[in-house]
């Protein structure tokens, strides 16, 4: 199993691990990353990695079988050997960007109460589908709540809760298709707020920022009918 540091620290950047084999299409699996794996909508993170004698550019992360995390390289190159120590190093403006959006993306769950449907992350882009039968009347006044809670700087905190604790409570999980994985006896909670009554309170295993003033300039760009009841809310980053 690959421990995961950027559950833990979504701002670390680097760490020395080992190699402790590859996957056949040529992944390379490690003891622990800072790499977050292709899930829940999140891209997987790009970046470098080193080792004596070597060093190979890193186009994203998977996740495979056994808890395991690869780091799938930019060109079939040679990979480092098995017992090798690499050094991996984060395309830190990028993940950055991604754990910007991730958050502002929750924030619209809350300025749009709706159920989602589904959801993309993206450096520039992202998006939610909501279960949304009539277009909101007023794009504008959305994208002003959104920044109304951006610029309140609210903390963006985690915490863990039991399997059982999850199903007794549904109303914490806002997708109507996708439930977060169970089986592993806990479930990651992401809070934005403080105290009792948080404006945000959901499973999700993704990289956030600290609070919600990093979020910083973001808007609604699009919504779009897709199906009967479905819309598509579309909001783009700032710089």
């Amino acid at each position: 199993m690959t421990e995961l540091l950027f559950r833990d620290d979504a701002y670390c950047q680097q760490t020395e691990s080992r190699v402790t084999g590859h996957t056949p299409e040529g992944g390379i699996l490690i003891d622990r990353t800072v790499f977050y794996p292709t899930g829940g909508g999140q891209p997987g993170d790009s970046g470098w990695v080193e080792w004596a004698g070597g060093r190979l550019s890193i186009a994203t992360a998977v996740k495979v079988e056994g808890g395991q995390v690869a780091l799938v390289p930019s060109e079939p190159l040679a990979l480092p050997p098995v017992g090798a120590v690499l050094t991996q190093r984060l395309d830190w403006t990028r993940r950055h960007r991604h754990m910007r959006m991730h958050t502002a993306l929750h924030l619209l769950s809350v300025v749009i109460p709706l159920p989602v449907t589904g959801g993309q992350i993206g450096a520039e882009r992202g998006r939610l589908d909501f279960d949304m039968p009539d277009p909101p009347e007023d794009s504008a006044r959305l994208t002003a709540a959104l920044l109304a809670l951006v610029d309140r700087d609210l903390p963006v905190t985690d915490e863990w809760i039991t399997d059982q604790a999850l199903l007794a409570n549904p109303g914490l999980v806002k997708t109507m298709s996708v439930m977060p994985p169970l089986g592993q006896g806990r479930v990651r909670l992401v809070r934005i707020g403080q105290g009792e009554a948080p404006v945000d309170l959901q499973p999700c295993g993704g990289t956030h920022v600290a609070r919600t003033g990093e979020v910083g300039r973001v808007e609604i760009s699009k919504i779009e009918k897709k199906g009967r009841q479905n819309r598509r809310v579309t909001l783009t980053l700032g710089l």
